[in-house]
C-alpha cells in the first residue's frame, strides 16, 4: 500500500549535496511543490559529500593544471579551465543568495577562504606553469594569480614546500588568494535542514529498490526501511537520483532508454590526513601538483588545507585503489550488477583504451606505505611518517559509454541522465562534482520542466544573476559578480 494517496511532487533519491542542491532550488522555483528525499544511510552526506571523502577544493581550475593541458604546438588550451571556474561562480551565487535568504547560516559554517596554488619541478614543468599563468593571467575570472620561481616567495606563500628541498632544483608556483575550502557535507546539512523546516521530509534509512513508471505517467518509488526491513511505496511526479555511485543501478532499474549503454567504472581512493596543530600552521593553501605522466586526471597529487567544523587540518593524496563498490557503504557486487548486454561493450572496449588507467590502479595498490608517503614528501620534504594517518576517500564512479568510433569511452566529468518525457533524471560520474552542483542542477531543471522555464526566469535571475550569460564574456559584470559574492559569502575579492 502506497504511504500517500497523492503523489508528491518531487522525490530526491539520495541525501548528499545533489539533491540537496536541487531540492532548494525547486522550493525556490515552486514553492508549494511537495518535496521528500530519501537517503538509505542513518544521516545526510555520509558518502561522497562528507568532507572527508573529498578534497572540498571549491573547484574553480585556479590551480588544477588538469584543466589547462599543453597542446602539441606547445601552447596552454585553457577552455576547460575556464568553463569550470564558469561552473563555480554559478555556485558561488546561488549560496550567496540563500544566505541573504537565510536559507543558509553564516558563510564560514561551509566556506572558507583558502588561497589555491600550484606547485611544480623541473625545468619542463617550470616552463609548463610559466605558460598556463601567462594565458589566464589576464582572464577576468582568473585575475590576480601570483606566478614565482623564487624559494623564498614561495616560502611566503606556502612554507612547508621548502625547507628540506635542494637549492638547485628548479621550482615554480603560482597563487590566487582568492581560493575557497567548502565543507560540503555542512553545505547540504544546512540545505536539507532549511527544506525541512519548510515543509520537506527527509526519510533516513530508507533504500530505494526499485522505480516503476505507472500508466499516469507518476513513478512508484519501492523502498526498504534499513531498520525493520519493511517494504513500502511512494509516488512521485518527478524524480531525481542524486545516489551517487548508486544512481546508474536506479536509473537502469526505472528501465528508461536514455540510460541504455551507461556503464560505471569504480575508482576508490586514500588521503593521508595530519591534524597536529604545529604542521597545520605550517601550510595555508590547497596546492595541486602535476600527474605523472601517463597518469589519469583523477591521481592529480594535493596537499590540501581543510576546514571542518572550525579546525583545521591537512590532506595529501589521492592515492587509488580499487573496489567493486559503488558506495564506501556498497555492495561488494556493485560493479558486477550493473553490467547489462547493451553495456558490455562499451565497457570492455572502454576498459582496452584506458590501459594506462589499469596500470595506474595496480601500481597503486601494490607501491609500499614508504612509496606513498615519499609522494607526500615531493611536496612537503620535512614531513614526519608520526605526524600522519591514512583516511579512506569516498568510492569514485566513472562514466563509461557508448561511442560510436571507438565503441565505448570512459567519462571523467559527469552527465545528466534525463528522460525524455521529464519525469526522471539522474547524476552519474565525479570531478568536480560538489563545486558545480548549482550549474548541473540548472541543467536538470532546463531538461526536465522546459515549459516552465520562462515563467521560472525572473526567480532563476534572482538567485544567479548571471543566469544565461557568461562571465567571462563581460570583464566589468565578472568582476562585479566575483566581488558581490565574496562580500556576500565573507571571503577575500
Amino acid at each position: 500500500m502506497s504511504e500517500a494517496k497523492k503523489p508528491v511532487d518531487v522525490a530526491l533519491i539520495g541525501g548528499g549535496i545533489m539533491s540537496a542542491t536541487l531540492g532548494a532550488m525547486l522550493h525556490q522555483l515552486e514553492p508549494s511543490w511537495t518535496i521528500q528525499v530519501y537517503e538509505a544511510l542513518g544521516d545526510v552526506a555520509l558518502e561522497s559529500s562528507n568532507p572527508w571523502n573529498n578534497a572540498g577544493t571549491g573547484h574553480a581550475a585556479l590551480c588544477e593544471l588538469n584543466y589547462t593541458p599543453e597542446r602539441a604546438d606547445g601552447t596552454i588550451d585553457t577552455s576547460s579551465a575556464v568553463k569550470v571556474n564558469e561552473q563555480f561562480q554559478v555556485s558561488r551565487q546561488f549560496w550567496s543568495f540563500l544566505v541573504a535568504e537565510g536559507a543558509l547560516p553564516e558563510p564560514a559554517a561551509f566556506i572558507n577562504a583558502t588561497p589555491h596554488m600550484s606547485f611544480v619541478w623541473g625545468e619542463k614543468n617550470v616552463e609548463y606553469l610559466r605558460k598556463r599563468h601567462e594565458a589566464l593571467q589576464d582572464h577576468p575570472l582568473f585575475r590576480g594569480m601570483e606566478f614565482s620561481t623564487d624559494p623564498a616567495v614561495i616560502r611566503t606563500w606556502a612554507p612547508a614546500l621548502i625547507p628540506g628541498r635542494s637549492k638547485s632544483q628548479p621550482i615554480a608556483a603560482t597563487r590566487i588568494e582568492q581560493g575557497t575550502d567548502v565543507d560540503f557535507g555542512a553545505l547540504t546539512r544546512a540545505l536539507l535542514e532549511h527544506l525541512e523546516a519548510d515543509g520537506a521530509r527527509i526519510e533516513l534509512s530508507h533504500r530505494v529498490t526499485n522505480l516503476t513508471k505507472l500508466a499516469d505517467g507518476t513513478w512508484r518509488i519501492k523502498m526498504r526501511k534499513e531498520v525493520g526491513s519493511t517494504p513500502t511505496t511512494v509516488d512521485a511526479r518527478f524524480v531525481f537520483v542524486g545516489a551517487g555511485g548508486g544512481a546508474l543501478r536506479l536509473l537502469q532499474k526505472s528501465g528508461i532508454r536514455e540510460i541504455r549503454g551507461y556503464g560505471g567504472f569504480p575508482v576508490s581512493g586514500e588521503f593521508l590526513r595530519t591534524d597536529d596543530p604545529e604542521v597545520v600552521a605550517k601550510h595555508r593553501a590547497k596546492v595541486y601538483g602535476k600527474a605523472a605522466v601517463g597518469s589519469p586526471p583523477m591521481s592529480v597529487p594535493h596537499l590540501d588545507t581543510r576546514v571542518v567544523d572550525g579546525s583545521a587540518s591537512l590532506m595529501f593524496g589521492p592515492y587509488a585503489g580499487f573496489s567493486p563498490k559503488f558506495l564506501k557503504h556498497g555492495s561488494l557486487l556493485d560493479l558486477f550488477a550493473s553490467v547489462r548486454p547493451h553495456n558490455l561493450v562499451p565497457m570492455v572496449r572502454a576498459g582496452l583504451s584506458n590501459l594506462s588507467l589499469v596500470k595506474y590502479l595496480v601500481g597503486q595498490l601494490v607501491a609500499s606505505k614508504e612509496s606513498k608517503f615519499e609522494a607526500l614528501r615531493e611536496f612537503m620534504p620535512s614531513a614526519e611518517p608520526a605526524d600522519w594517518y591514512r583516511i579512506t576517500a569516498g568510492q569514485r564512479v566513472q562514466v563509461i559509454k557508448k561511442d560510436p568510433q571507438k565503441g565505448g569511452v570512459l567519462q571523467f566529468g559527469t552527465e545528466v541522465v534525463a528522460a525524455a518525457d521529464g519525469t526522471i533524471a539522474g547524476l552519474l560520474g565525479a570531478s568536480p562534482g560538489a563545486s558545480t552542483a548549482v550549474p548541473i542542477m540548472f541543467d536538470v531543471v532546463e531538461r526536465c520542466f522546459p515549459d516552465r522555464i520562462d515563467a521560472w526566469r525572473p526567480v532563476l535571475q534572482r538567485m544567479v544573476p548571471s543566469y544565461g550569460t557568461t562571465l567571462a564574456d563581460d570583464e566589468e559584470t565578472a568582476a562585479r559578480t566575483l566581488g558581490a559574492t565574496s562580500e556576500a559569502l565573507h571571503l577575500p575579492s
